[in-house]
């Protein structure tokens, strides 16, 4: 596979970022790397969020309404993507800057 496939592979699951991380080794470019990056905070935001939410709909069941921003990742998940395949290298919205300075131990 090349980079750009193995980019957009990141985003699906943990399984796939696995599988672009070790796929992609030395011969990771920097399309593939940012991406890497951006894939990996994602998914830990996202399960951040996801018990977080679970937790405060359990405790509150009122607000278990804000499951909701899960459609939100999803969009972001998808705006990832797109990113890949069109080979930019723009940051997911609101937490993608954060995560090319967290994750700067990938590349």
């Amino acid at each position: 596979m090349n980079n750009k496939t193995l980019a957009i592979v990141s985003y699906l699951t943990l399984l796939g970022w696995l599988i672009a991380y070790l796929a992609g080794g030395k011969n990771a470019d920097a399309l593939l790397k940012y991406h890497l990056r951006q894939s990996l905070g994602l998914a830990l935001v996202s399960i951040l969020l996801s018990v977080v939410l679970n937790v405060l709909g359990w405790l509150v069941p009122a607000l278990s309404f804000l499951g909701l921003l899960g459609l939100v990742l999803l969009i972001f998940w998808v705006l990832g993507i797109i990113n890949a395949a069109n080979g930019a290298l723009r940051p997911v919205p609101v937490f993608g800057k954060t995560f090319e300075h967290k994750f700067s131990f990938i590349g």
